[in-house]
C-alpha cells in the first residue's frame, strides 16, 4: 500500500520536525551566532525560555476516559450548587452549602457544626491516604485525570483546538505574522477562555450562599462586594493557570511531583516505554524485515501527544502526569505498521527486569506499602462511620460561674450559677426539659431572669444559651467533700425521648 506508506512517513516527518525545536535545547536568534557553549556537556544553562507545548489530539481508550472524567468532574463542579435538598422549613434547601454566617456546613443529609469539624479533618485524611494508595499502585493518575489543573487545561485546549485547529495548525498560526485570520481566532479563543474562567469563579461562590438568590443579586449588582472580589480572583487564576501557564504549573508550582517519588517502587504501574522491545529504534519502510531492530519507528507521535512536552522514551520523569495519551498515540502507530500494541503501556520496573530474565510479567498489588495505606484507609473510614452513626442531635454544655464560686442565700442554702448551652440539631424547634442529678436535694431555682428553669425553648437547628441556678439546702451540705461535689445537667426532649447530659461541679463552703 504505497499511499499508506507515504502517509505514515509524512506523518512521522511532520511530527519530528515539530518536536525537534522543543528537544534540541536553546535556540539562537536569527542573525546571531549559535551559542555552542549551551550544548556543551560541561555547561548547564541557568535559564531557558519556555517552548510552548501544543499537544496533538489523539484517539483511543485513555483519551476517551479523560473526556468522560472531564465531563463528569466539570458537571459536578458547576451543577452541585443548584441541587436542592429538603431539610425542613427552618433550614436552607441547598444540597451543598458552606454557610459561614450561620456557622454550618451542609452536605446533603449531613450537617456539620463548628465543633464537629473533625468530620472535615477525617475527609481530608481519607483523601490523602487514598491518594497515597492510588499513587503507590498506578502513579500520578490523579494528576493525569482528575486534578483541577489537568481538567481545566484539557477544557482550554479543547476550545483552542476548536478555534485554531490541531497541533500543526496551531503551530503554524503562532509562527505566522499578525493578520485578520490570526486576530479573530486568537480573540475568540481568549474570549471563550475568559467566559469559562468567569463561570468557574461564579460557580465557586455559589457554594457559600443560596445559588439562585446570589445569581440574581450578582446580575443586579446587589451582591456583597466580596462576591465580586472572589469571582475576579478565581477568574484570573483559572485563566492564567489553565490557559497560559498550563504545564508550567505542574512542573514548577505543584509540590506533588516531588512528593510522589517517595511512593513509587519497582511494582508501581507507570506509563513506560518498553526499551527491550522498542530499541534500537529508527525509520522503517513497509515490506522490510523487523529482524535486528526494535518496534519503535522514531515517529515522535508520543512526544506530539504529550501535554507536558516530554519524551516518554527517556524514562520516568518528574514532568510525567501519567495521562497515558502517549499510549494511545503509540498504539495507533503500531496498528499502522502492523506491530503489536503496548510498546508504550502501563508497566513496572520489576516486569522490565523479569522480561530481561526471560520471566513472564507479574502483577503485585499486595505489598507492604499498599497494605499499610489500605489498613489506614479502612481504619479512618471506620472511625468516621462510627462517629456519624452515633452522632447526637441534642447536645448540652455547661460553664460554671467562677466569680463568685457560690452564693449563700438567706435560708442558709447554697446557690451556684451556670451558663448552659443547649444545641438542637434537628429541623424542628423543641421545648427541652432540664434537670439536675447526682446530688440529693439539688434543684433548679427560678429567678426573674430565667423564668421556668426546667423548660427551655430551643429553635430548629440552633444553639440556645441560658443562665440557670442550682440550689442545695443547708441540711444537705454534708454531701460536699472539701466544699465540692459532682452534678449532672440532663436535657430531655419529651416528644422523642432523646437526652443529653454533661457533668460539672457544685461548690460550697468547706465543712
Amino acid at each position: 500500500m504505497p499511499q499508506e506508506k507515504l502517509k505514515l512517513q509524512a506523518l512521522a516527518d511532520e511530527a519530528v520536525a515539530e518536536v525537534r525545536p522543543a528537544l534540541s535545547g536553546a535556540q539562537h536568534r536569527e542573525g546571531e551566532e549559535p551559542i555552542e557553549a549551551v550544548n556543551s556537556p560541561n555547561v548547564i544553562p541557568l535559564y531557558e525560555s519556555r517552548v510552548k507545548v501544543q499537544p496533538k489530539l489523539v484517539r483511543g481508550t485513555f483519551r476517551r476516559i479523560k473526556w468522560i472524567v472531564m465531563a463528569v468532574t466539570l458537571s459536578i463542579y458547576y451543577l452541585t450548587p443548584w441541587l436542592r435538598w429538603d431539610r425542613g422549613p427552618h433550614l436552607p434547601d441547598q444540597a451543598v452549602l458552606l454557610d459561614f454566617p450561620g456557622r454550618r456546613f451542609y452536605f446533603f443529609f449531613l450537617e456539620i457544626w463548628p465543633q464537629e469539624f473533625y468530620y472535615i479533618t477525617g475527609l481530608l485524611i481519607l483523601a490523602s491516604i487514598g491518594l497515597f494508595l492510588v499513587t503507590s499502585l498506578a502513579g500520578r493518575v490523579w494528576c493525569g485525570y482528575t486534578c483541577p489543573q489537568t481538567v481545566w487545561t484539557d477544557l482550554f485546549i479543547l476550545i483552542e483546538r476548536m478555534i485554531e485547529g490541531d497541533r500543526s495548525a496551531r503551530i503554524r498560526l503562532d509562527r505566522s505574522p499578525w493578520s485578520f485570520n490570526k486576530f479573530w481566532r486568537k480573540g475568540v479563543k481568549h474570549t471563550l477562555w475568559m467566559a469559562i474562567a468567569v463561570a468557574t469563579g461564579g460557580a465557586w461562590i455559589f457554594y457559600f450562599a443560596d445559588a439562585p438568590a446570589l445569581a440574581v443579586s450578582l446580575f443586579t449588582f446587589e451582591a456583597p462586594y466580596l462576591a465580586y472580589v472572589f469571582i475576579a480572583l478565581f477568574t484570573f487564576t483559572t485563566y492564567t493557570l489553565g490557559g497560559i501557564a498550563r504545564e508550567q504549573v505542574c512542573i514548577y508550582m505543584c509540590p506533588w511531583p516531588r512528593i510522589q517519588g517517595a511512593m513509587f517502587d519497582e511494582h508501581s504501574f507507570l506509563v513506560s516505554y518498553k526499551v527491550d522491545r522498542g530499541e534500537p529504534r529508527g525509520a522503517h519502510k513497509k515490506g522490510t524485515s523487523w529482524e535486528g531492530r526494535g518496534d519503535c519507528i522514531d515517529c515522535a507521535q508520543c512526544v506530539a501527544a504529550c501535554p507536558m512536552g516530554i519524551d516518554i522514551r527517556d524514562g520516568m520523569q518528574l514532568e510525567c502526569i501519567q495521562c497515558a495519551l502517549c499510549i494511545d498515540a503509540c498504539n495507533d502507530v503500531m496498528d499502522r505498521v502492523g506491530r503489536p500494541r503496548g510498546l508504550i503501556a502501563y508497566d513496572t520496573l520489576g516486569n522490565e527486569q523479569r522480561r530481561k530474565a526471560g520471566l513472564p510479567p507479574k502483577l503485585n498489588l499486595v505489598r507492604p506499602r499498599t497494605i499499610v495505606y489500605s489498613v489506614a484507609l479502612v481504619a479512618v473510614a471506620a472511625v468516621m462511620l462510627v462517629a456519624l452513626v452515633t452522632r447526637h442531635t441534642l447536645e448540652v454544655s455547661v460553664l460554671r460561674d467562677r466569680n463568685p464560686l457560690f452564693v449563700t442565700l438567706s435560708d442558709g442554702s447554697i446557690r451556684n450559677g451556670y451558663n448552659v448551652k443547649i444545641i438542637n440539631k434537628e429541623a424542628y424547634p423543641h421545648t427541652v426539659r432540664v434537670s439536675v442529678e447526682g446530688l440529693d436535694g439539688a434543684h433548679l431555682i427560678t429567678t426573674a431572669e430565667n423564668g421556668d428553669p426546667s423548660r427551655v425553648d430551643v429553635g430548629a437547628d440552633t444553639l440556645k444559651s441560658v443562665k440557670l441556678f442550682v440550689s442545695l439546702p443547708k441540711e444537705r451540705l454534708g454531701q460536699l467533700q472539701d466544699g465540692e461535689a459532682l452534678i449532672r445537667f440532663v436535657a430531655t426532649i419529651p416528644e422523642t425521648g432523646k437526652t443529653a447530659q454533661v457533668e460539672t461541679s457544685f461548690r460550697g463552703p468547706e465543712q
